[in-house]
């Protein structure tokens, strides 16, 4: 991210949001996830967290 000139907040951000759905998802593997782990996660911060739906275009984006 850095050498495609991503801001060091922006790096922070997205590593955030990374370590978050590695958590959220018990530290499986990324071979053992689906498309359902991304659909969980996401409603889950909708509801749970109240995440807006503009953020969480951020979270995915790229």
């Amino acid at each position: 991210m850095r050498t495609r000139g991503y801001s060091k907040r922006t790096f922070e951000t997205y590593t955030y949001w990374i370590k978050h759905f590695i958590l959220f998802c018990d530290k499986q593997h990324p071979d053992r996830l689906s498309e359902t782990d991304v659909e969980r996660y996401l409603t889950y911060l909708s509801v749970r967290r109240h995440v807006s739906p503009g953020t969480q275009d951020h979270v995915w984006e790229k």
